[in-house]
C-alpha cells in the first residue's frame, strides 16, 4: 500500500520531470529558431504582424530559451514562471492558426489535416506548463482558502 507520503512525492517528481522536459523543449526550439529551423518558423509567422518574420522568429527564440531556461532554474519561483509559460503558449497560438489558414508548409505539416492535428497539441503545451509548474494547484489552493 502506497503512503500518502510517498503518493504525493511520485507527483512531485512527476511534476519535477514535466517541468525540465519543458523546460528543455522550450531551450531546445528556441535555439531551432535561431540556427537551423529559421525558414521553417517563419512559416508561422502570421502575415498581419507589423514585424518582420525573422525578427519575430529570433525574438521569439530568444524568449524561448529564457523561458525554457527559468522551468529549468527557478525552483522558487516556478509558479510564476509557469503562469508566464502559459501565457506564451497562448500568445504564440495565432501562428499555429495562420499556418492552418493560410495554407502554408513547414515542419513537415503539408496538410490540412497535419496542420489542424498539430492546432490540438498548443492547449496541451497550456497545461502541461500549469500542472508541472504546480501554477493550477496554486491557484485552486487559493481559490480555496478565500472561501
Amino acid at each position: 500500500m502506497t503512503s500518502v507520503r510517498s503518493a504525493k512525492s511520485d507527483h512531485s517528481t512527476a511534476r519535477t520531470i514535466g517541468r525540465i522536459a519543458l523546460g528543455a523543449a522550450l531551450v531546445f526550439a528556441g535555439t531551432s529558431h535561431l540556427t537551423f529551423a529559421r525558414e521553417e518558423f517563419q512559416a508561422q509567422v502570421p502575415n498581419w504582424l507589423p514585424f518582420d518574420e525573422d525578427f519575430v522568429v529570433l525574438a521569439s527564440g530568444v524568449v524561448e530559451i529564457g523561458l525554457g531556461s527559468a522551468l529549468l532554474a527557478a525552483r522558487k519561483r516556478r509558479v510564476p514562471v509557469g503562469w508566464i509559460v502559459a501565457l506564451f503558449f497562448v500568445a504564440i497560438f495565432p501562428g499555429n492558426l495562420s499556418q492552418y489558414f493560410n495554407r502554408v508548409d513547414g515542419f513537415g505539416l503539408t496538410t490540412d489535416t497535419a496542420r489542424g492535428i498539430r492546432l490540438l497539441f498548443q492547449p496541451l503545451l497550456v497545461v502541461w506548463a500549469l500542472w508541472s509548474t504546480g501554477a493550477w494547484r496554486s491557484f485552486r489552493q487559493a481559490r480555496r482558502a478565500k472561501r
